[in-house]
């Protein structure tokens, strides 16, 4: 009898101790994939944009052929820190598997993100903020980006002229290679400071010239900035209405929402076949403007991309993602070594985007 009552009892231990022991795997791993849960990983851009909604096709594209629930987020207030850190925050006590961020201020964020980063594994998309032990950086290499569309300037205005740059922020790690990478191209020199003065044809015009033997003066010493596209045009046109009627005029839009911005004030003031412009990155109006002439030539990231790779890398645990080439788009597609860049026509560039696009609507 004290036998039996010995196995049963030694018996229902051992079944007890199997039943805990089969449930702390299920039971310690966040979205179970045994069990058929998918991993969730969240994307947040650094304002709304026609830009960012590419990187949005991409992400999602990624998200289908890897089993991921993603999540999306383009802040309606531009540029805005710390509206984007509520929804980072936010998103982390929600138990994320992943995220990728288009960082706003690299020094401002990089107390909060390093944090996170110990919590989700984090990627940084198009802005980077390498001190935050992010997994991987995906996109373009800004500096020679912006020494890209310096050489488009220099290509416009051959022989030197008046140029004004535009751009939502300087703060973001891709504002200042950007626009430094213009000047350094037109200074054709490294981390060009310029020379301050006043411009040669308009004493009330202050200026930095770039350059030695053929000068580039930029209006107001400085970079442009806007804050968002809201306040894009204004921004634009205050610097138009100051510089009308002078020759060699070259306006330059470092974040896509500029060049349209520029271009549409300056058909406002009936300066349209005055000046020239150089854009950056893809937006819909400057690839039509390209195609018609009213644009030079735009330096285009790639944001489907970035919304794809970051999401696959995310979702593979796969961080080795090579970085990102810009390209050169003109109205003819013409290579050009000059210019240091793959040359893309721009019709032809619009139609395979708005196809990489619709193969995802139908998906």
């Amino acid at each position: 009898m004290g036998v039996t009552v010995s196995l049963i009892l030694r018996s229902s231990v051992v079944a007890a101790l199997a039943g805990v022991l089969a449930c702390v795997p299920a039971c310690g791993k966040k979205n179970d994939s045994v069990a058929g849960g998918k991993q969730k990983i969240g994307v947040v851009t650094n304002c709304t944009a026609d830009f960012w909604s590419l990187c949005e096709a991409g992400a999602n594209k990624a998200a289908t052929e890897n089993n991921v629930e993603l999540l999306f987020r383009q802040p309606e207030k531009a540029f805005d820190a710390k509206v984007q850190m509520e929804i980072v925050e936010a998103w982390t006590k929600q138990g994320l598997d992943g995220m990728a961020v288009s960082v706003i201020d690299p020094d401002g964020q990089t107390e909060d993100l390093t944090r996170i980063a110990k919590k989700v594994p984090l990627v940084t998309m198009d802005n980077d903020a390498d001190k935050t032990g992010r997994k991987c950086y995906i996109g373009i290499d800004n500096y020679e980006a912006g020494k890209a569309a310096g050489r488009l300037v220099k290509k416009a205005l051959p022989n030197g002229g008046t140029v004004a740059v535009f751009i939502g922020s300087t703060k973001s790690a891709n504002g200042k290679a950007r626009t430094q990478g213009v000047f350094d191209e037109l200074a054709g020199e490294k981390d060009a400071k310029g020379v301050d003065g006043t411009h040669p044809q308009k004493a009330d015009l202050e200026v930095r010239t770039y350059g030695k033997n053929i000068k580039y003066h930029l209006v107001d010493r400085a970079a442009k900035e806007d804050g968002g596209p809201d306040n894009a045009q204004k921004t634009a046109g205050a610097v138009l209405a100051r510089v009308k009627g002078m020759p060699n005029l070259c306006m330059v839009g470092l974040y896509a929402y500029n060049p349209p911005a520029i271009l549409n004030d300056a058909k406002a003031k009936s300066m349209a076949k005055d000046i020239k412009i150089v854009g950056f990155d893809e937006d819909w109006e400057t690839l039509k403007a390209i195609a018609a002439g009213e644009i030079e030539a735009t330096v285009v990231q790639d944001p489907f991309a970035y919304g794809y790779e970051s999401v696959k890398a995310l979702a593979t645990k796969n961080f080795e993602v090579a970085r990102i080439p810009y390209r050169i788009i003109t109205k003819d597609g013409k290579a050009d070594a000059a210019l240091g860049g793959e040359v893309v026509e721009a019709t032809k560039f619009e139609a395979d985007l708005r196809a990489k696009l619709d193969s995802v609507k139908k998906k």
